[in-house]
């Protein structure tokens, strides 16, 4: 394992916005695990986990620790002839899309419409990511990680992680406190495609069942005609982003009822999900268009998506973020001011 130094982080994320890392390895076992945490402690050094940096702001100034890129590969699957339940265990470092790809091709249903995604399995239930009317949630049966309290491996239930609407243990209460080795996943090979979302719904009329590996394909397209899909090979402005840069707010019925009394008759329909505890999901989107940033606004050199109002991106391809977070502090509060809602960071910020 090679420790590097001063290694500049913007490459390594999908902003293509930060500075340099103190110190940066790329970690491969869970040998290379243990000789990494070592090496911060034994320095009194913060240690950083990066996967495929595609939900992340890094600052300008960089970051004065250890930055360990996660890179386990792997994939395990165990089957029973009398269960039609599939456990396949995946190393953090495999990127998530090829997971997606690889388990719809099987085929199996769970995590289809989760396609598009950058990043990889390891990050996959720090954030509980989610689209289109999919949790990843609801695929997992654990997770093995390094717990850094304890200065050991252990593994986790899907019940110990305490999935919720994009949080779980590893982004609250236990921030900082696990490195995810590996992540179990179960599914059921009689399960069925769910189209829940609208876009899906539309995307394929009255076709009856559609497998997993269409409603994958499906995804894509759709992610891609949003600007929500990356490509590494043609970084066109509307792919330099974090993909969704805010978290779409959760409000008592009381501020929704003050919402809705304020909008003027040519405002549309506001976008609301009702949620199991009597709370309203908003849409951030919405929001914000309805505060004035519409699609392609600019802010120097950073902006907002022409195709998604939810992604902030590096619009020059050399945009700071410092200039990012002007923007990202304008948005939140004009929204506050015109709406009462407070918009919520989804991206973590290092530095």
């Amino acid at each position: 394992m090679q420790i590097e130094e001063q290694v500049s982080l913007a490459p390594f994320t999908t902003l293509k916005i930060g500075g340099p890392a103190r110190y940066f390895c790329r970690v491969a076992s869970e040998s290379d695990l243990l000789e990494i945490v070592g090496f911060a402690t034994e320095r009194n050094l913060p240690l950083f986990v990066l996967g495929g940096g595609s939900n992340l702001v890094v600052a300008d100034s960089g970051f004065g620790g250890v930055v360990m890129q996660v890179a386990m590969e792997g994939y395990e699957e165990f089957a029973r002839d009398d269960s039609p339940k599939i456990l396949r265990r995946i190393g953090a470092g495999v990127e998530w899309d090829e997971f997606v790809e690889n388990t719809c091709f099987q085929p199996y249903s769970g995590v289809e419409c989760l396609a598009g995604i950058p990043g990889t399995v390891g990050g996959s239930p720090v954030q509980n990511i989610g689209a289109y009317g999919q949790e990843v949630a609801q695929s997992i049966r654990g997770v093995r990680a390094f717990d850094l309290r304890a200065h050991t491996f252990v593994e986790l239930s899907a019940a110990q992680c305490e999935f919720g609407y994009r949080r779980s243990i590893f982004n609250t209460t236990q921030r900082g406190r696990y490195i995810v080795t590996r992540v179990d996943f179960e599914f059921d090979r009689n399960a069925k495609v769910k189209l829940n979302y609208v876009d899906l719904q539309k995307h394929f009329g009255d076709q009856p069942s559609p497998g997993p590996l269409e409603v994958y394909e499906a995804v894509r397209e759709i992610r891609d005609r949003k600007g929500m899909l990356i490509d590494p090979e043609n970084p066109v402005p509307d792919s330099r982003s974090a993909g969704s840069f805010f978290k779409n707010p959760v409000v008592s019925a009381r501020v929704l009822k003050d919402i809705l009394e304020t909008l003027p008759p040519d405002e549309g329909t506001m976008p609301q999900w009702p949620t199991d505890n009597g709370t309203v999901k908003l849409a951030a989107a919405w929001l914000i268009e309805h505060a004035g940033f519409k699609k392609g606004f600019a802010l120097g050199r950073a902006g907002i998506s022409s195709k998604h109002t939810l992604a902030l991106i590096n619009r020059t391809g050399d945009a700071s973020c410092e200039e990012l977070l002007r923007l990202r502090d304008l948005i939140v509060l004009t929204v506050e001011q015109r709406f009462g809602v407070t918009l919520a960071m989804e991206p973590v910020m290092l530095g």
